[in-house]
């Protein structure tokens, strides 16, 4: 191995997450800071923490109904086209 190339290794460098749980693990950092651990993840804890930053559930509503109208009216208006066509080729038949 070549020397001086590796990081240094700390064996007590501590882990702290937000909600105040630290842990002691073997890391090249020696302080590490995390927004969720095992202790306060939903998934090992069974809570279920349902987190809406900025309403991004209910724009994704309005968006999806926004679309949902503009396809029905954009149906509405190519049928309208095509029976008006409908109507002039068979005048102009007619005549």
């Amino acid at each position: 191995m070549k020397s001086d190339i590796h990081p240094e290794y700390h064996e007590k460098a501590t882990i702290a997450c937000a909600c105040g749980h630290t842990q002691t693990v073997g890391s090249t950092t020696p302080h590490i800071s995390v927004e969720i651990c095992s202790t306060c993840h939903p998934f090992y804890t069974g809570k279920q923490k349902l987190i809406d930053v900025a309403g991004r559930v209910d724009k994704f509503k309005k968006r999806a109904s926004k679309k949902e109208t503009t396809s029905t009216e954009r149906k509405g208006k190519k049928v309208k086209k095509a029976a008006e066509k409908a109507k002039k080729k068979t005048s102009s038949k007619e005549e």
